[in-house]
């Protein structure tokens, strides 16, 4: 890399190292039956180990993104990407749930090294470009979160849940000592000469003073919300009889959701050129739809692959728009600004993953799948009063006004 901008190899590693740390979340996900079982958690509960770790991922947001504004951006992705193994360590070797549920939150509160590195790809890019690189980086981020669930089911049937922790431990050693080699230094001069606790203010006072982020907050907060109430749930009626499945081939649905969510990678473009607002109206329309084939889970199972394509294609589609419409407002504030906007993606997926175990248990999948699409509809109906407020035109209009 050389200049200014984000040379197409430099966005990859970026995009590969998003996906490799952001998949410590999700791994979870296919093998909370193994964990509840080889732990003594009850079923109900074992949501929990989903909701910790969103919980420190939220922390981390507040506490560490910020400082890519003000410290050594390449120190401080290093730093994050080896504390992360010592986290997965731990959470590799728990023989009690009270050490599992903290070794995943400090897995959560470092994995948001992945904003470290959109916020660094998106000041390293050129105006007209960010977008571009926003959405290259952020499919690595989206692939990490749907393939994990295939390689951990996939390694879990090999060797067991801790099989899969232990593993990427080594592989965050391994990225670690890559990073470190080819990152360019970066310390950004914006807040240079400014406290720890004045960075943090002016975090928090960055939503009174962009409109554009409190409205992006919600939807993220909506969206991610929908996304875990299907994956933190799904792998209960999967499992269990009549269909009984393996965690390898429960994982699988994680490819169909990565095709999905590929697709949408092109989204910032459209952000670029002025049309984020009705991207934002037609992908939530495609994540409320896919309730509807989800719901024929024990109809057919091809159906259920359609309905996560387009619940992932729509959800990383609003991702990506979002990401690039705060970015642009106020490329100064680049780590502030998704540091504070994923704050919210941590609150409504910690929500989506404890509220979907504890709706099966009461209402099984019928359940699950009208709590999704209400959560859809809600965010749909957001969409439209800000919309109509901004007059933007219904996303089905054929007319080329832009946003």
């Amino acid at each position: 890399m050389t200049g200014r901008g984000l040379s197409g190899a430099m966005a990859l590693l970026f995009a590969l190292t998003c996906g490799l740390s952001v998949a410590n979340i999700y791994f979870a996900q296919p093998l909370l039956d193994a964990m509840a079982h080889d732990l003594d958690i009850a079923p109900a509960a074992i949501g929990m180990v989903v909701t910790f770790t969103q919980i420190g991922y939220a922390l981390g947001l507040i506490l560490i993104v910020p400082l890519g504004d003000l410290r050594d951006r390449r120190r401080l992705i290093v730093g994050q990407t080896l504390l992360s193994a010592v986290g997965l360590i731990v959470v590799g070797t728990a023989s009690h749930a009270a050490v599992l549920l903290a070794g995943m939150a400090m897995v959560g509160v470092l994995a948001v090294v992945v904003q470290v590195l959109v916020a660094f790809a998106a000041t390293l890019a050129t105006p007209d470009e960010r977008g571009r690189a926003i959405g290259t980086v952020t499919s690595g981020v989206v692939a990490g979160i749907l393939l994990a669930r295939f390689a951990s089911g996939a390694l879990a049937d090999i060797g067991g849940w801790r099989m899969v922790y232990l593993v990427s431990a080594g592989l965050m050693l391994a990225l670690a000592a890559l990073l470190l080699r080819v990152l360019p230094s970066d310390r950004p001069a914006a807040m240079a000469g400014a406290s720890y606790p004045s960075l943090l203010r002016s975090t928090a006072s960055l939503f009174a003073e962009e409109p554009l982020m409190r409205e992006r907050a919600l939807f993220a907060f909506l969206i991610f919300a929908d996304l875990n109430v299907f994956w933190t749930s799904i792998v209960l009626p999967l499992s269990a009889p009549p269909l009984a499945l393996s965690h390898t081939t429960i994982g699988l649905l994680g490819i169909a959701g990565f095709a999905g969510a590929l697709a949408a990678r092109n989204a910032g473009r459209l952000a670029d050129l002025g049309w984020g607002q009705r991207t934002t109206g037609l992908s939530l329309m495609l994540m409320l739809a896919a309730w509807a084939p989800i719901a024929c889970l024990q109809t057919s199972l091809w159906l259920v692959v359609a309905g996560v394509i387009m619940l992932d294609f729509g959800l990383q589609a609003v991702h990506v728009t979002s990401q690039s419409l705060i970015v642009a407002a106020r490329p100064d504030a680049a780590s502030r600004l998704i540091g504070g906007y994923m704050v919210f993606y941590s609150v409504g997926s910690a929500i989506g993953a404890i509220t979907s175990t504890m709706v099966y248990a009461m209402a099984g999948w019928t359940g699950v799948c009208m709590l999704g699409a209400g959560i859809s509809a809600a965010a749909l109906l957001a969409w439209v009063m800000i919309a109509s407020r901004m007059q933007v035109p219904h996303p089905c209009a054929l007319t080329h006004q832009q946003r």
